[in-house]
């Protein structure tokens, strides 16, 4: 059986992921900045598996306005990079697959400990 962090495995923070969740800079106003998100997912979980995980694990405990609503979930299998050299008779080796989610708050949301 899944568990929500069998589902989302952690944050993946990159440059531009983080530019993301920062929201467009061109809007003024706070309330209407929609925010995205971006995880490593479990590579057989779907996008309503996702969904439901992020809301358990960040909702729990919150009532009310405190609570956050995923708008949308995409979601990308990202490729292994092959060549890398592992172990010790430093043999070519690969990286395995990843599947990574964008996940979109509703506007005005944001998520305080993203890991930034």
């Amino acid at each position: 059986m899944k568990t929500a962090y069998s589902i989302i495995v952690k944050p993946h923070i990159t440059e531009k992921s983080v530019a993301l969740s920062y929201g467009d800079p061109n809007i003024v106003d706070e309330s209407q900045i929609q925010r995205k998100y971006t995880f490593i997912v479990a590579k057989d979980a779907n996008k309503i598996e996702i969904r439901k995980a992020f809301e358990d694990i960040y909702n729990a405990g919150k009532k009310g306005d405190e609570v956050l609503k995923v708008v949308s979930v995409r979601t990308a299998i990202m490729p292994g990079k092959r060549g890398r050299r592992m172990g010790s008779a430093r043999q070519p080796g690969h990286q395995p697959d990843r599947k990574k989610a964008v996940i979109t708050l509703a506007k005005g949301q944001m998520l305080e400990d993203y890991g930034v």
